[in-house]
């Protein structure tokens, strides 16, 4: 794929999920998020396809990009999930963050389909943005107080990063980078079916 023909399929997907109705958000509901908790917390991420998506695909991006990237992408997402978090738990914003969570999983899985080579640094600000998404929503649902709940789900998030990371190696060191590629395009897929849904 050309670059400029990458750069409008991104730019089309980020504003579809935009326009997607609250209605239609992947985010409440998530079950789980009721109780206090390591055990919550760890479980909560795998109970919603939109977090499990973009932080796999963060994981094959990575894995993709290679280099510092492996281990400086999944941590700038999982840093600012943590501060994400804490704003999450005063209520900071108005308004819904769903649809950014939402565009998170289709730009993440459009940029790993297109296999696009951002530098260390603008990559890990995209994904750093992105995790800081998951974790306000991650905030806003989960209980007041305790430590417990954030652990889990830091826990769960790394877990989630070292699979896509796991997966993305792997075929790489099998000589099909074309198959991350599809498992990108398979999660910005899923990220359009929930914002569709």
């Amino acid at each position: 794929m050309r670059p400029a023909t990458t750069r409008k399929l991104i730019i089309s997907l980020a504003l579809l999920a935009a326009l997607a109705p609250a209605a239609a958000m992947a985010h409440p509901g998530h079950p789980g998020h009721e109780a206090l908790g390591l055990g919550a917390g760890f479980a909560h991420p795998f109970t919603g396809a939109d977090h499990m998506l973009a932080m796999v695909a963060v994981g094959l991006w990575a894995a993709l990009r290679g280099g510092r990237a492996v281990w400086a992408w999944p941590a700038a997402f999982v840093s600012a999930m943590a501060v994400g978090y804490a704003f999450g738990q005063t209520e900071a914003l108005a308004g819904t963050i769903e649809p950014v969570v939402l565009a998170s999983v289709i730009v993440l899985g459009a940029l790993t389909a297109a296999q696009a080579k951002l530098p260390l640094a603008a990559g890990a600000l995209l994904i750093g943005a992105c995790g800081a998404a998951h974790g306000y929503a991650h905030g806003v649902e989960a209980p007041q107080g305790g430590l417990g709940f954030p652990v889990g789900f830091v826990a769960a998030t790394a877990s989630l990063h070292l699979a896509g990371l796991a997966a993305g190696g792997l075929l790489q060191r099998f000589g099909r980078p074309e198959l991350i590629r599809l498992l990108g395009a398979g999660a910005a897929a899923g990220g359009l079916i929930l914002a569709v849904a």
